[in-house]
């Protein structure tokens, strides 16, 4: 019997970039419009049908966490928090979370990354019932040199992961996203520190690609990507989500829909919510119940 997949949401680091807004608060909780950003990656595993999700985070932001999602259930999952006391690179995750991944396999997201698109969730499902393989997905970007870029032969088949290139081969930027087998554990605890003194996700990834492992999807015009990181971003996120909500007239990544889409809670659940809520996104869940 196969196992279900487990998701992990890094929401760790200092958030440097971002100074002085991080200095008080982590990143991952910041606004991106009208919620906050880990709402955004959180909505992306519930779009895969993932309900078992780590949250690794620092110290001091794990309580504002807990109070914020608490234990998942209002949405129909399950929630663990781990510490990171250190940022030591993105795979570092893996053995952070073994305990909690132990023989199953796996889907990462970073905590500053939005995907929004139509068929989102097949695409994502799709890449969660390959058990075997790793996925990746890549967005086509105008600067590959400042992203880990993959290479692709005549095929379109993945033959070199390189990170932030000089002279760049491919514009196609790996994304924050990524999904493992049952193996990753195993593979990030016997990987060697970079030369910047972290476990790098890049190295996992050509792991899998050396071993012909390694599923690649990329995300075409009808997709965006976003990572949050940077000021100008940041505002370029909230802008995007405004102006798709406000023409379209809808909630990007509002879990209690994706929830309720799922089967995972029903109207009681949504109303009970809603009435705490005296916002527009309080007035949008008591619209789609109706």
């Amino acid at each position: 019997m196969r196992k279900n997949r487990k998701g992990i949401i890094l929401a760790g680091g200092i958030g440097s970039r971002l100074h002085p807004l991080t200095q008080v608060i982590s990143k991952q909780l910041l606004p991106v419009f009208d919620k906050p950003m880990i709402y955004y990656p959180l909505s992306t595993l519930m779009l895969a049908g993932i309900k078992q999700i780590a949250i690794i985070t620092t110290p001091q932001d794990l309580p504002k966490f807990k109070k914020l999602l608490r234990s998942g259930k209002q949405w129909g999952l399950k929630f663990s928090y781990i510490v990171q006391k250190k940022p030591n690179g993105i795979a570092e995750a893996f053995i952070l979370a073994k305990n909690f991944i132990k023989d199953s396999p796996s889907c990462l997201i970073l905590g500053d990354n939005i995907y929004h698109g139509n068929n989102l969730s097949n695409i994502l499902k799709e890449a969660d019932e390959d058990k075997e393989n790793s996925t990746i997905f890549t967005y086509q970007v105008k600067d590959p040199e400042r992203f880990g870029v993959i290479n692709l032969d005549k095929k379109g088949k993945p033959v070199k992961i390189v990170e932030k290139p000089k002279a760049p081969k491919s514009n196609l930027a790996i994304t924050g996203l990524y999904f493992f087998p049952k193996d990753v554990v195993f593979r990030a605890k016997n990987l060697k520190p970079s030369k910047r003194g972290e476990l790098e996700i890049t190295d996992l990834n050509q792991s899998y690609l050396s071993d012909k492992k390694l599923k690649v999807k990329n995300l075409n015009r009808g997709f965006t990507w976003m990572d949050t990181g940077t000021f100008d971003s940041l505002l370029e996120a909230s802008n995007f989500i405004s102006l798709v909500q406000n023409r379209q007239n809808t909630i990007v990544a509002c879990p209690e829909e994706i929830a309720y889409g799922n089967k995972w809670i029903n109207k009681s659940d949504v109303k009970r919510v809603a009435k705490l809520m005296q916002s527009a996104y309080g007035q949008y869940l008591k619209s789609f119940i109706r």
